[in-house]
């Protein structure tokens, strides 16, 4: 099993830092390179360039606890870009969300792609 993991190109796991803007603040945000390659992705899809789509899930994350959202950034806000791409990933393979690329996620009718996702992380809280 361990050599699934053990013999992936190690690229993948080279951490990297990228300089942007969030909400006029010059910031800096340290991923594996694995992570930024699915951040693409999910911003490819609706025509988002990276910048782009991190400052979008920044605002929205915000905006989502109230306004300016301090209890949520910026702390933990790289752990939420990485939860990010492991949904965006799981949701894919339970077919909530198409793996056609040329599909935006901004077309998904969100309360369905969530609803989708609930039957799995019920089970995995009684398991």
């Amino acid at each position: 099993m361990c050599q699934i993991f053990i013999r992936a190109d190690p690229e993948l796991y080279v951490m990297r830092s990228r300089s942007l803007r969030l909400r006029g603040v010059a910031t800096s945000i340290r991923l594996e390179n694995q992570f930024w390659d699915v951040l693409e992705e999910i911003g490819a899809r609706d025509g988002l360039t990276l910048p782009r789509l991190i400052s979008k899930l920044y605002d929205e994350l915000a905006e989502a606890g109230g306004g300016d959202g301090a209890h949520l950034l910026p702390a933990n806000f790289t752990s939420f870009l990485r939860v990010c791409c492991g949904r965006y990933m799981a949701l894919q393979l339970a077919g909530a969300i198409p793996a056609d690329t040329r599909v935006a996620i901004s077309s998904l009718d969100a309360e369905r792609v969530l609803a989708a996702e609930r039957p799995r992380t019920a089970a995995n809280k009684v398991a």
